[in-house]
């Protein structure tokens, strides 16, 4: 195995066959960041979502999309024209993954694509023991998803951000206060339908440990154009206020289970209920 990989996934510790499918799928995921900055694609476009978070401020949780958005509505990237760069650096490194692309959102304005590689063949590519590997069932696939946002609501603020393996490379992400001001919409905002998003709860725990402050005129504008917020100023106490609201619609035994299996240590939810949350709400840091 090529030493940068080796040490890659060693960073994970796997034992269990889990442990060697989540490593492949998030090694997979930093080598097409790799491929989409070889291919200009930040120069366009920057990076959010858990897993920008996961890769570039250690978010302990696993995360399986990769979220990407225009730096402006003006733009006229896309992912599609830059798919055949993350083929092309994933095979170079050993990797044996298609890259498909799928239909823009309508609706949504939100642009799809797929990356799908077989679980045993890359599994044994990055070093998992051949008898683990060969137990999973020989049609299974790893899938990765990725989405970018077309029609991005304005005032995000950017950061650009190294990378030091496989090999040294840089991508544009949202900055902390822009990414909180994207999971605090989905708190609110979210069509959650019979599943509740546990992730976005866990995520905005990360954030307010940290005294991350908001980044409240892209939270409002995000807001506006999902139809959540009319023209009125969004002020850090009517904030509180929201999100409390929410709080009270909210099974958190629910949201735990959705994302006890992202983590490596379940007791990070032992205290999730209405009140630690609405107490949470209390510790955000004005923007």
């Amino acid at each position: 195995m090529n030493p940068a990989l080796h040490d890659m996934v060693a960073a994970y510790k796997p034992v269990t066959q889990g442990d060697y499918q989540n490593a492949a799928r998030e090694v997979v995921q930093e080598i097409a960041l790799l491929g989409l900055w070889r291919s200009g694609f930040f120069e366009h476009a920057a990076f959010y979502g858990g897993t920008a978070l996961r890769i570039f401020h250690g978010l302990a949780r696993f995360s399986e999309d990769l979220d990407f958005t225009r730096l402006t509505e003006n733009s006229e990237v896309r992912l599609e024209s830059h798919l055949p760069g993350i083929a092309t650096e994933l095979a170079s490194w050993g990797f044996a993954f298609d890259a498909e692309s799928k239909s823009v959102g309508e609706r949504s304005g939100i642009e799809s694509a797929f990356l799908k590689g077989n679980t045993q063949m890359n599994l044994l590519q990055i070093g998992a023991p051949a008898d683990l590997a060969t137990r999973m069932p020989r049609n299974q696939k790893i899938q990765i998803k990725l989405e970018m946002d077309l029609n991005p609501p304005p005032f995000a603020a950017t950061e650009v951000r190294t990378q030091l393996l496989p090999t040294p490379y840089q991508v544009r992400l949202y900055d902390p206060g822009s990414l909180l001001a994207g999971k605090l919409h989905a708190v609110l905002c979210r069509a959650w339908k019979s599943r509740v998003k546990g992730r976005d709860f866990y995520d905005l725990v990360w954030y307010v440990a940290r005294k991350i402050p908001p980044n409240i005129a892209h939270l409002e504008a995000r807001m506006r154009q999902s139809g959540h917020w009319g023209n009125e100023s969004l002020v850090p106490q009517r904030l509180r206020d929201l999100l409390k609201e929410r709080f009270q619609s909210v099974d958190f035994q629910k949201a735990a289970d959705d994302v006890r299996v992202f983590l490596r240590d379940p007791r990070e939810l032992d205290l999730w209920s209405r009140k630690f949350f609405e107490d949470l709400a209390d510790h955000i840091v004005p923007g």
